[in-house]
């Protein structure tokens, strides 16, 4: 039986921005496209892939994550320094950094991390390595 996660799928309600600030933070992490089609974008990390599609059948046009649903993706994001990287770029990719007046130990003394909300509202936090 395999075990671990397959794929995640974002539903979203503007696709080119997700585009790009999905596109940007994922490249930076080493995922590549996977398949682009009108409607959507998957992105490739190994065996796991994460999709962002504007679907017919999208009945709202916002994200909002303290409701009930999924709250934020967390990912590996490497040693300190490319947490530190990408927390210093990401605001010109269409993330806002989340917590920064606790950066990098926002999750505890013991966790180095950066939070980030793109202009959706989509929140991911991106763990650095022990």
């Amino acid at each position: 039986m395999a075990l671990g996660l397959h794929h995640i799928e974002i539903w979203v309600a503007d696709l080119d921005s997700a585009r790009k600030s999905w596109g940007w933070l994922l490249a930076q992490l080493g995922w590549s496209i996977d398949q682009e089609w009108d409607n959507g974008t998957s992105w490739r990390c190994g065996d796991v892939y994460l999709v962002t599609t504007r679907p017919p059948a999208l009945s709202g046009d916002t994200h909002d994550r303290r409701l009930p649903g999924l709250n934020h993706v967390a990912l590996h994001g490497g040693a300190p320094a490319d947490i530190d990287h990408l927390a210093g770029q990401a605001s010109g990719h269409g993330w806002s950094s989340l917590y920064a007046d606790r950066y990098p130990h926002a999750g505890g003394s013991d966790h180095y991390a950066v939070y980030l909300e793109n202009e959706a509202g989509f929140k991911v936090e991106v763990v650095g390595a022990p």
